[in-house]
């Protein structure tokens, strides 16, 4: 039973071929996904997976890179949409100083107004972090995220960082770049974080895991993500996807 806690099936990538995707992903065990929508194009789309498929569910937000179109709209319709059933989390949402497509103000601005919002609503929040490791913590703790908590998706940072994020109520998502060989911190946080902490994800299309690199990822390779962790932590790839799964299934709040 494995969990992958971020994928977007909502990207083009996927148009001709999302059925063939889904179905090789329950093959190898695949038991639930959660499909991420960041902007209005891939909130339909995740919106319309998770409606057509038990076992997919969706999170809603607003990417940091696009921060500067979002609108008072846009807003409003995340939370409208938290109200759905098969809606688990608000996000992907955060800091991304790496493109400069949206100034630092606004995107901290956009930031704080979705941990707000999730707070209302009272969903769990999930946090891209791209180059702003400091911000998003000091923000994290400004606006008492810890309330929702949430989930660290694709963590990269520090094992100290990642301690911190457990305190504040987060959970460490490790990807694929877990399984690259000189992926130095990934590696560190799979070891050093309890795995009752830890969750998995693909970030499809992104971020393929070893032996597949560059090609298209997709949710089936989440069982790479396990197995590279159960290595690491001298457990049984069934004990991780257990574990992992029970995490998933206690942040997103589904029985």
């Amino acid at each position: 039973m494995l969990f992958d806690t971020h994928a977007h099936l909502n990207a083009d990538q996927f148009d001709e071929d999302v059925e063939e995707v889904i179905e090789r992903a329950q093959n190898v065990g695949v038991s639930h996904i959660v499909v991420i929508g960041f902007d209005r194009k891939t909130i339909d789309k995740a919106m319309q997976l998770a409606n057509t498929y038990p076992f997919i569910y969706a999170a809603v937000g607003w990417h940091p890179v696009d921060a500067i179109d979002m609108t008072d709209e846009d807003l409003q319709m995340i939370e409208e949409l938290a109200a759905h059933p098969k809606v688990v989390a608000l996000g992907e949402m955060g800091l991304d100083y790496y493109w400069d497509k949206s100034p630092k103000d606004i995107q901290q601005d956009v930031f704080r107004k979705q941990i707000a919002l999730a707070k209302r609503v009272k969903l769990p929040i999930i946090i891209h972090n791209r180059d702003a490791t400091e911000d998003i913590v000091t923000i994290l703790k400004e606006e008492n995220a810890a309330e929702v908590g949430g989930i660290m998706h694709c963590y990269s940072g520090s094992v100290e960082i990642a301690q911190q994020c457990v305190e504040m109520n987060f959970y460490i998502s490790l990807g694929g770049p877990v399984t690259f060989k000189n992926a130095k911190k990934p590696k560190e946080v799979a070891r050093d974080i309890p795995i009752e902490k830890l969750l998995i994800e693909t970030d499809c299309p992104y971020l393929t895991p070893h032996p597949h690199r560059g090609k298209r990822n997709e949710p089936a390779y989440v069982k790479l993500v396990a197995e590279q962790i159960a290595e690491l932590k001298g457990l049984s790839l069934k004990e991780v996807a257990n574990i992992t799964s029970q995490n998933a299934k206690k942040v997103f709040n589904i029985n």
